[in-house]
């Protein structure tokens, strides 16, 4: 059973809240794959309590499939309190306390992966925020802030005792920030340390690896991240394959064009063009990745100063 306290997943497949990359044109591309739960991108608790106009935009959750998590992040019990408050009258099923970062400049604040440094804070803050809300309360974190400070398991038991209906780990430490190879074996741990439903991710970038993750750790759910940026069909190539043990193609150049046009139109429709175009640089990027001419697309792409430019470059995919 795919269920997080009273949310039920149609299926095990989560995408990862990516700072700059998971704003709504990217969930509801998601979301049309099928993912069971998507992740808004990280959000200041302080940038939401001063009711910055950008940051209330960042929980528009409107016309989305639910369920969809916001994440927050801060340092403060009270402040993150305030903010999941905010964030649970947007309509989030799920507030998710991040404590993961690895951002130099989170970390600086005692924000994000900093926290796994101080449990006892960590645990006031899921508290506090649990008392707040209705709706579950998760926590994302890491293996450890460092490999000699690596303390998953423990701080994944205070966080349930604190009030947590689910922990998502990423097998890495901050220090190893995104690079190495995550370790299954804490993720394992974790799942077998606490009863809540646990989440892991780090390094799923295949139907495959999917399936060997699920057996070789037992978690409840898969997070993938990177490996959805301009490919969302490993989603519904990852819930096909665990539903049915059947891979299904990758997608055509046509395919690619049509869903990278998508998304480009969800952005100009949610933000001004300055912004769209310039974010549709980076997100074509990523669609571009195994198209033939890609580095020279890439090159024009990123020159692109219009909507009709980004345009042209995407139609040539097909």
């Amino acid at each position: 059973m795919n269920e997080i306290r009273q949310i039920l997943l149609k299926n095990p497949v989560i995408v990862a809240p990516m700072a700059g990359v998971t704003d709504k044109a990217f969930r509801l591309i998601c979301q049309s794959f099928g993912a069971g739960l998507t992740f808004t991108e990280m959000i200041n608790d302080l940038a939401l309590l001063h009711g910055n106009p950008k940051t209330r935009q960042m929980i528009n959750l409107e016309g989305e499939t639910m369920p969809v998590a916001v994440q927050i992040f801060g340092s403060s019990p009270d402040k993150m309190a305030e903010a999941a408050r905010i964030v649970e009258e947007a309509g989030a099923s799920m507030v998710d306390i991040n404590m993961g970062c690895p951002a130099p400049k989170i970390v600086k604040n005692g924000e994000g992966s900093a926290l796994m440094l101080k449990p006892e804070l960590a645990e006031k803050i899921v508290a506090e925020v649990k008392k707040a809300v209705k709706v579950p309360v998760s926590v994302k974190i890491r293996k450890g802030f460092a490999e000699n400070t690596v303390n998953a398991v423990h701080f994944a038991q205070r966080m349930e005792a604190a009030g947590a209906s689910m922990i998502t780990i990423h097998g890495r430490t901050r220090e190893q920030y995104y690079a190495g190879k995550a370790d299954w074996e804490i993720i394992r741990r974790v799942k077998e340390a606490v009863e809540i439903p646990v989440a892991g991710n780090g390094d799923v970038d295949s139907p495959q690896k999917a399936r060997e993750m699920l057996e070789t750790t037992g978690v409840d759910f898969i997070m993938v991240g990177r490996a959805v940026m301009g490919n969302p069909w490993i989603i519904k190539q990852i819930v096909v394959y665990l539903e049915r043990g059947e891979i299904l193609p990758e997608p055509s150049f046509q395919e690619k064009a049509d869903i990278a046009l998508r998304h480009f139109e969800y952005l100009l429709s949610f933000k001004d063009e300055y912004i769209a175009v310039r974010e549709m640089r980076k997100h074509g990027g990523w669609y571009l990745k195994g198209v033939p001419g890609a580095a020279k697309l890439r090159e024009i792409l990123n020159k692109a100063k219009t909507p009709e430019e980004i345009r042209e470059v995407i139609l040539t995919i097909s």
